[in-house]
């Protein structure tokens, strides 16, 4: 069952189109990744489906309410956790949550329970009368977890869940991030720019690119798309034209003094590649990786964050959620 889908969901800011027709179907208890280079659109899509921004066109409904005609209650459906930590730091971990609960309306006979059930998921009960400001960035981002749960929504949104922490502490919460989705059956949406964590929980994920899906699989699968081993060679002039004409040559890139070539069967072809491109000073074979998949669609160059960008943060915090 699709939690969210969106129908041809355009967003434009003046000039700019953020988002083009995006058609997509989310199940529940789906672990969903948004992946794209920075004003790709991942932004502006999070604040339709949040209700925060109205679309320019098309539509789309989470947990089957449209989010322009029923905003009230897509946001009772719906929790957060930000890039940007927004508990107080005055406040005890315990009291962060109490306050986040009365926001949101949870009764009052129920409040005591549902924190004490929050906090024993990620592993902070004995932590729960401790003031924020002493919380390391695993703690904290744990606790917004936490928060993000309180009133039981059935789909949470995360931005960047793990930005900044450590590799320890990401694994840690990784491990929180699909105990909600096996055990509590919660929707999930990530949005990350780290391939290895899209890779490592998310069921199937869209990679946006200047507003629009330019693909959309498991992880696995987009791998396997690719069609082989991916082969990093350092040359001085390499004889590109010739390798192109060899039939188990998928894919050519040349940048930065090294030629990155996606080969069938690398280790047999290796030779005559060396051959064919000229004067190899170093080479590197390995399986595609997430990261090679989202390089090839969206291509190597940097980006600045474009004008769609920061539109959620702003948003939530002017107070219009």
């Amino acid at each position: 069952m699709a939690l969210i889908e969106t129908h041809n969901l355009t967003k434009r800011f003046e000039k700019l189109t953020a988002v083009r027709k995006l058609n997509l179907k989310i199940n529940e208890g789906e672990i969903f990744g948004l992946l794209g280079p920075n004003g790709a659109g991942k932004t502006t899509t999070l604040s339709m489906l949040a209700t925060l921004i109205p679309p320019t066109d098309g539509w789309a409904k989470v947990n089957g309410f449209d989010v322009a005609k029923q905003a009230s209650q897509v946001r009772h459906s719906i929790g957060f956790v930000f890039q940007d930590p927004s508990s107080d730091d005055l406040l005890t971990g315990r009291e962060n949550l109490y306050l986040h609960a009365l926001m949101y309306g949870v009764d009052m006979r129920d409040i005591n329970k549902k924190m004490d059930e929050v906090l024993k998921l990620v592993d902070l009960t004995e932590r729960q009368h401790e003031r924020m400001k002493k919380y390391s960035g695993g703690m904290r981002r744990r606790l917004e977890l936490a928060r993000g749960l309180l009133h039981e929504p059935k789909i949470l949104f995360l931005d960047e869940p793990t930005l900044g922490l450590d590799p320890q502490t990401r694994e840690h919460l990784w491990k929180y991030i699909k105990k909600l989705s096996t055990e509590k059956k919660v929707t999930i949406i990530i949005t990350t720019h780290y391939m290895e964590e899209a890779d490592m929980l998310c069921d199937r994920v869209a990679i946006i690119d200047h507003g629009k899906v330019v693909a959309l699989d498991t992880p696995s699968d987009l791998k396997k798309r690719l069609g082989g081993d991916v082969v990093n060679l350092k040359v001085r002039n390499p004889n590109v034209v010739a390798v192109r004409k060899l039939r188990y040559v998928k894919n050519i890139k040349v940048a930065d003094g090294f030629v990155t070539l996606t080969v069938n069967d690398a280790g047999r072809h290796l030779q005559e590649i060396f051959k064919k491109i000229g004067n190899v000073e170093s080479v590197e074979s390995r399986s595609p990786t997430l990261n090679d998949v989202f390089l090839h669609y969206t291509g190597s160059e940097i980006r600045e964050s474009g004008e769609e960008g920061g539109h959620f943060e702003r948003m939530m915090h002017s107070g219009n959620r």
